[in-house]
């Protein structure tokens, strides 16, 4: 009885987000600086990063809403107070519903370092973005990223990340990703000293490579735990890269990458997990694992390497949210975001 009573409780809990989710956002929260493309409208502005430099330089919350349209141009977010991004959407639930697009084309030549190709670039604590799509569209050749997050307590929540190599640069500080798409192909997942967490998403390949990068360099609390999520091919994904696509390598010798709960349509290499260069592995103190991994991208012939690890149940379990960024998340994540994409993960 008491079981059925808390499996009726934990559905009402999922009506009640999906409910709550899928309204529309088509209007600024109250005291927002609006962005609208082309306005000349006083009080509005035409760019994000003209917006993002009009909030105070100072430790008060503040908000920007962004009307469809696709911004074009770096956008950096510095302040010390904590930033609500919004897009319009007639659907906060999902990023399939997103309208607004910030687009940028630098990379690592042109900018003279990974973290400044990136088309956002927040370097301050407790920003969250919604239904935002941030897109570098510079494509295969050199590290070009769409998103280079520092700050700590940062959240999003129905984004979209696209690039193709090092699109998502989680390089330090507390971090989640609910509800989302992140699409690239080579290292597109990466970063130094991210605790970052990953539920609900969709991770989309377009190329043959490896999808996480972790560049851990000693025994320290970063990681990244992906939790629930799909890994696909992107719609444009190369036609050959059946059995070229891997979990993840090591950019530094203790690089951390858990998967729990990961339904895989991709088709993935018969390893799943890859060195980092032939002559120069990076193995040696690695945590490459692995918890309850399905679907049809899995090789029927799978043989994962010695460096891989099967966790089980309980193992797995250790792996939660409070692990990756700590006690108080729940102090500045979107409960309702979590609740939806990673209701089974609470911990």
């Amino acid at each position: 009885m008491k079981a059925r009573l808390v499996l009726a409780f934990i559905s009402s809990l999922l009506v009640l987000d999906a409910a709550v989710l899928a309204v529309p956002r088509t209007f600024p929260p109250f005291g927002s600086v609006v962005v609208r493309a082309g306005t000349a409208t006083f009080g509005e502005y035409a760019s994000v990063q003209a917006a993002a430099q009009s909030l105070p330089n100072d430790n008060s919350t503040r908000s920007i809403f962004i009307y469809p349209g696709t911004y074009t141009g770096q956008v950096n977010i510095t302040r010390p107070g904590v930033t609500h991004v919004y897009g319009y959407t007639t659907n906060a639930s999902s990023y399939k519903n997103n309208v607004v697009n910030i687009v940028a084309n630098g990379t690592l030549t042109s900018a003279g370092s990974d973290d400044l190709s990136g088309s956002l670039r927040v370097q301050s604590s407790g920003v969250r973005l919604y239904n935002i799509n941030v897109k570098n569209t510079y494509g295969p050749g050199v590290q070009a990223i769409a998103l280079s997050a520092y700050g700590t307590q940062f959240g999003a929540y129905g984004c979209g990340f696209y690039g193709y190599q090092d699109t998502l640069y989680s390089n330090q500080g507390t971090q989640v990703y609910l509800k989302s798409y992140i699409e690239g192909a080579v290292d597109f997942i990466f970063g130094r000293l991210g605790q970052a967490y990953f539920a609900g998403n969709t991770i989309a390949v377009s190329g043959y490579g490896c999808i996480t990068a972790s560049g851990r360099q000693t025994n320290n609390s970063a990681v990244y735990v992906f939790n629930g999520n799909q890994i696909v091919l992107a719609p444009d994904a190369q036609s050959d890269i059946a059995g070229r696509i891997f979990l993840g390598r090591p950019w530094a010798d203790y690089a951390r990458v858990i998967f729990k709960n990961t339904y895989i349509t991709a088709p993935m290499n018969n390893t799943m997990w890859s060195i980092w260069n032939p002559g120069d592995e990076r193995i040696d103190h690695v945590l490459f694992a692995e918890y309850n991994s399905t679907g049809p991208g899995i090789p029927s012939d799978v043989q994962r390497p010695s460096f891989a690890t099967m966790l089980t149940a309980s193992q797995a379990a250790q792996y939660n949210i409070t692990s990756v960024v700590g006690s108080g998340w729940q102090q500045w994540i979107d409960m309702v975001y979590l609740l939806d994409a990673d209701i089974a993960g609470f911990s």
